[in-house]
């Protein structure tokens, strides 16, 4: 195969038990393309298959492998000697990784969870360990990483896989903005959800009633509000601390909701303003108006006891 260019490659390996599913499965919500447990031998084909249409960025997209003694053909000498003769025939950035663990907290881990070792089916978990140790230590010996996973919790090793293996632009979580109308129900998926019900209310207003929160003179009226400024420029300031965080922790999707009775003026008219915010501030964030489309009603609404006709 003659290559364009180079293909990011992570060849994951290491002991049963130690955390190959765990790495592998932070990899996929990462953005990286995995495949487990290939035989080496159809991996020139693997890199060989063409795209489908419309998928030609995804030629720079980072490849794992995993692969362990499971593996059919597993012999790790013969790996080590194939993978060298990719990078060199065919220039690929070829890493390898391998999560090692002790033996002692493998045999706990294999009696909490009541499997049997893979190369111990009827017979001690300590017997398929120290088979597979002698096994992959040329792995081992050989891999440019290697993760020690005895004290790890699951959390801990997708957070050092994070660290390790992030790209740049691949795995940004996927932001939606949503308004919503609270009548209507609450969304089940928000992460982070803002009443916008403290705010003037359109509903009120003849001219404004029929109109939704993306029209000039609603977003005008909204903003009179005396606590609008203040409170709405708080929440985008808010957004563009914690939004990183989330995605530092490794959250896929994030969902960002405004409720206003209704959904379709006060909510409307924030979420579209903060998405512009975020969006100016290097977000990409995907709108979303749930209930814009409803019929206004005005036994949804409600006044403000006390208050003038045109505040809710």
């Amino acid at each position: 195969m003659t290559a364009s260019h180079p293909k990011s490659i992570l060849l994951l390996s290491g002991l049963s038990g130690a955390g190959k599913t765990t790495a592998l499965k932070t990899l996929e919500d990462m953005g990286w393309e995995v495949v487990d447990n290939l035989p080496l031998m159809l991996l020139d084909r693997l890199l060989d298959t063409p795209l489908p249409v419309g998928h030609g960025a995804d030629a720079d997209r980072p490849l794992a492998l995993g692969i362990d003694a499971r593996t059919r053909g597993f012999d790790a000498g013969a790996i080590v000697r194939r993978i060298k003769g990719l990078r060199e025939r065919h220039g690929h950035d070829i890493e390898t990784l391998f999560l090692d663990c002790s033996d002692a907290e493998l045999e706990r881990r294999f009696a909490e969870t009541r499997r049997r070792h893979p190369l111990a089916a009827d017979r001690p978990a300590a017997d398929g360990i120290a088979r597979e140790r002698e096994l992959t230590e040329p792995l081992r010996r050989w891999a440019s990483q290697v993760i020690d996973t005895t004290s790890f919790s699951s959390n801990a090793l997708q957070q050092e896989m994070r660290d390790r293996f992030s790209r740049p632009g691949l795995s940004e979580p996927v932001l939606t903005i949503l308004s919503f109308g609270f009548s209507r129900g609450v969304p089940r998926n928000a992460d982070l959800m803002f009443d916008m019900r403290y705010l003037r209310n359109p509903h009120w207003d003849d001219a404004l009633r029929p109109k939704t929160g993306l029209e000039a003179d609603v977003a005008a009226y909204i903003a009179q509000d005396p606590a609008y400024a203040d409170s709405v420029g708080r929440i985008e300031d808010l957004l563009v601390t914690l939004l990183p965080r989330y995605a530092e922790g490794g959250k896929t999707y994030i969902t960002v909701a405004f409720g206003c009775t209704g959904g379709r003026h006060r909510s409307v008219h924030v979420a579209d303003r903060v998405a512009r915010h975020l969006q100016a501030a290097g977000f990409s964030p995907t709108v979303l108006h749930r209930n814009i489309e409803s019929a206004p009603q005005d036994s949804l609404e409600k006044r403000r006891p006390g208050g003038p006709k045109a505040e809710s």
